[in-house]
């Protein structure tokens, strides 16, 4: 006997807010059944000595040293802007007076 039904397919489909094409829903069916068999398998694994983990591999940042350095693309930065007024952007005024 099947774990879900195609019925149970539609609902959970319904709850998600998806449209299904009728079509599809035994294709849904049999995939969702294959991923629970698959679940089932893992259950009857022993992990009572196992510690629980986030990861395979421990994650570190590789960081840089954080330090001012000084540069001159002030010129080629206010290049790139739309429209500049001297040494600012000019941007559109968004507040009445």
């Amino acid at each position: 006997m099947s774990q879900i039904s195609s019925e149970d397919v539609r609902k959970v489909a319904k709850l998600a807010r998806l449209n299904l094409p009728e079509d599809q829903i035994a294709t849904y069916t049999y995939q969702l059944e294959k991923i629970l068999d698959y679940v089932a398998q893992l259950e009857k694994i022993d992990t009572k000595n196992i510690p629980p983990t986030t990861r395979a591999l421990e994650v570190i940042n590789v960081t840089r040293k954080d330090c001012v350095e000084k540069t001159n693309v002030r010129e080629e930065l206010l290049d790139q802007a739309p429209l500049r007024e001297g040494e600012f952007f000019k941007v559109p005024k968004i507040l009445s007076d």
